[in-house]
């Protein structure tokens, strides 16, 4: 299983918090596999001087058509700055067609957490997909 190791485009401050967020792919084919991993190639590349960008890293499980990002932030605008920003924004609008599912969420931790082991983010992406899965009026308090 490719991993690309957490790399650190900006240092966080030494105090405050930090927005992390992680998603999950999955692409409806084996044949749609070298495409999207060539695309995030392509997004990992502009993570890495991407403002407000703390930490990332990404893991490819190219059998399993599953593929993981795991990122932290200074705030969610800096987050959604990077996803309206090129090549992101574009590499969105193509890979559209090939998801199976995605899911993504989000949290806040402090600072000196960084960067956030991935079993904590596979346990946060679980979560999130048993929520989407539940649907709105279908969760349980």
């Amino acid at each position: 299983m490719p991993t690309l190791p957490w790399v650190t485009p900006h240092p966080a401050p030494s105090h405050g918090t930090t927005v992390v967020m992680a998603s999950r792919f999955e692409v409806r084919s084996l044949k749609d596999v070298p495409r999207f991993f060539l695309k995030s190639l392509a997004a990992w590349k502009q993570v890495r001087s991407a403002p407000g960008a703390y930490g990332a890293s990404l893991i490819a499980q190219p059998a399993r058509r599953v593929f993981l990002t795991l990122s932290a932030w200074e705030s969610r605008d800096a987050v959604y700055a990077y996803a309206r920003t090129e090549p992101h924004r574009t590499v969105m609008t193509e890979l559209r067609p090939t998801m199976r599912s995605s899911t993504f969420t989000f949290w806040e931790v402090p600072v000196g957490d960084l960067p956030i082991t991935w079993e904590e983010a596979k346990r946060r992406i679980e979560e999130q997909r048993r929520t989407d899965a539940a649907g709105p009026g279908n969760a349980t308090l």
